[in-house]
């Protein structure tokens, strides 16, 4: 009888070299799935380095240098840090929010053996783009994500928590409270009321706040040359220490009660005049419109709501006694769904009681649709140059370029607005700048002859016919006036209205890198830090920036305001 030949003593059998030649060929997790089907396996890869570099160099694209000194960081294992980057693959890329309607676009990328997500500031255009820490993840012993850092003002001051089990597809990033004895605790803190959920949370940030030492406070975040390398590794290293003594930022149902408890005392009371008529008239008032609030929301959660969710949607909501309870220490904690969420060219339908960022669907460019991405640029002619730092400024805007098919199945190239540099909006986070029809060439001719001063000619490529926006029906239902998209020859876009010859004129951005070379800034508390819930029209993450520039908030609005009367 032939022996049995066992699989794994095949793939031992093959030489290191064509082991990483052929691992090269593989995904992240089907080696990973195979280091994990047996002990002879996982015992033989983990010792290897071959197999694991090629994932580890496409899973983050970076010098040797950078790979050799997250192994460091690691034990020594490439396993481990491809575990972790393919773990937090779900969570790359760009997250937003509705506010403010200025713009809250998030990015997330790699920091060291971390995962950092910024937001980008809503700004003029300059030469370094501004931005603020977020959160922060942070790989345990083994590789895997788990530890969660969120930041707050003080750029010292950090608030851990942990990572839950993150959803592959997730679409949506939740901040919660768990708590660890619970059987489900996501679930449990999502049946308490919004207002139980934003006091517990508070009271948390409150008590397990820690500092970093002040000399890695104003450390980077992330790798711009190989001499961070060093302070960014003692700067994980007290993270992982200060995590560990903090509990994870654990804090005991006793001293929560105490703090909810507290903060319910220090709640303002209601003014009762001399003869109470008018309160009890205004309490009145007030019961007959809950209940044709609560008369409306049952009619509305009765419809087919695309972003409806049975968490969310249960009416009964689970009193925050019984939730602590279900614990003896609650702490904060970061939870990666995936949700049904309506979209509308490109942009999600976005709940305003949900302390949520949200998965923003960057396209990859192929032929036929190459113009997908990420761009930037300014209005008016010629474009902006961030070098122009004592030019008259001029508002920066991030538009995300998609392609989509309408009805009739003409495919469409679509610019969602992200980022916007005015001081005050006037048209909501996430509308469409232009949408242009692919298949329909535009007749119009492109105003300019040349570019500036120096004469420099314009080349077009090619044109598309398409409507661009304008004022509508108030500021939630914008109009829109026809228009063309020009490709420039140097790979730039520039859209022009044809009424008043107003030009949006844009270049593709590499956002990492942007950010990477960018301008670390305060952040707000770190609740309002991870989401603004409060409606909000102009920038508040603006602070007092000591550059050189000579622009005015007076003429960003201008700007603004000439072009939107279109």
């Amino acid at each position: 009888m032939a022996a049995v030949v066992d699989g794994a003593e095949l793939i031992l059998s093959v030489p290191d070299d064509v082991l990483a030649l052929i691992s090269a060929h593989l995904r992240p997790g089907d080696l990973l799935a195979l280091s994990a089907a047996s002990r002879r396996l996982h015992a033989a890869l983990s010792a290897a380095d071959k197999p694991w570099l090629p994932q580890c160099r496409h899973l983050l694209p970076s010098s040797l240098s950078h790979l050799l000194a997250w192994r460091a960081a690691a034990g020594g294992s490439f396993l481990a840090v491809c575990r972790f980057l393919h773990s937090v693959s779900p969570l790359r890329g760009l997250w937003a929010h509705q506010n403010p309607e200025l713009g809250n676009l998030v990015a997330a990328l790699p920091g060291f053996l971390s995962l950092v997500a910024v937001r980008a500031i809503p700004q003029e255009l300059s030469p370094r783009l501004l931005w603020a820490p977020v959160f922060e993840i942070l790989a345990d012993a083994h590789g895997r994500p788990t530890l969660l850092f969120l930041h707050g003002h003080h750029p010292g001051s950090l608030f851990p928590g942990l990572l839950a089990p993150l959803n592959p597809h997730a679409n949506t990033l939740l901040l919660e409270a768990h708590a660890p004895v619970s059987s489900s605790p996501t679930s449990q803190f999502s049946r308490l009321s919004f207002g139980n959920r934003r006091r517990l949370l508070d009271a948390l940030v409150a008590s397990c706040r820690l500092t970093l030492p002040p000399d890695l406070a104003a450390a980077p975040l992330f790798a711009r040359s190989d001499e961070d390398i060093l302070v960014l590794a003692a700067r994980r290293e007290a993270m992982l220490r200060l995590h560990t003594e903090f509990g994870g930022g654990m804090v005991g149902r006793p001293e929560l009660e105490a703090l909810l408890l507290g903060a319910k005392k220090m709640l303002p009371l209601p003014a009762v005049d001399a003869s109470g008529e008018k309160v009890r008239l205004r309490r009145s008032l007030s019961a007959m419109a809950c209940r044709v609030k609560n008369g409306l929301r049952q009619m509305v959660t009765r419809s087919a709501s695309a972003n409806s969710r049975s968490e969310y949607a249960d009416s009964k909501h689970l009193p925050l006694d019984e939730f602590l309870r279900a614990g003896q220490s609650v702490g904060l904690s970061l939870r990666g769904a995936r949700m049904r969420l309506s979209t509308y060219r490109a942009w999600p339908s976005m709940h305003d009681n949900r302390l949520a960022l949200y998965k923003l669907t960057t396209q990859t460019p192929m032929p036929g649709r190459e113009y997908a991405g990420l761009w930037g640029g300014t209005f008016g002619w010629p474009p902006g140059r961030p070098e122009d730092e004592c030019k008259p400024g001029k508002a920066l805007f991030f538009l995300l370029l998609s392609y989509e098919k309408d009805s009739e199945g003409r495919l469409l190239l679509i610019a969602t607005k992200v980022l916007e540099g005015t001081h005050y909006v006037v048209h909501p986070n996430g509308s469409s700048m232009f949408v242009v029809r692919v298949g329909e060439p535009s007749t119009e001719a492109f105003p300019w002859m040349t570019e500036d001063e120096d004469s420099r000619s314009v080349d077009i490529e090619r044109s598309f016919a398409g409507e661009g926006i304008a004022n509508g029906y108030g500021f939630r239902y914008p109009g829109s006036k026809p228009g063309s998209l020009f490709v420039l020859r140097d790979g730039r876009l520039a859209f022009v209205w044809r009424d008043n010859k107003s030009v949006l004129t844009l270049q593709r951005l590499n956002l990492e890198e942007l950010l990477r070379k960018g301008e670390r800034v305060p952040a707000l508390p770190p609740i309002p830090n991870f989401v603004y819930l409060t409606k909000s029209y102009s920038n508040v993450y603006a602070v007092i920036h000591g550059s050189s520039s000579c622009s005015s908030s007076t003429s960003q609005v201008y700007i603004a305001l000439q072009f939107y009367s279109a």
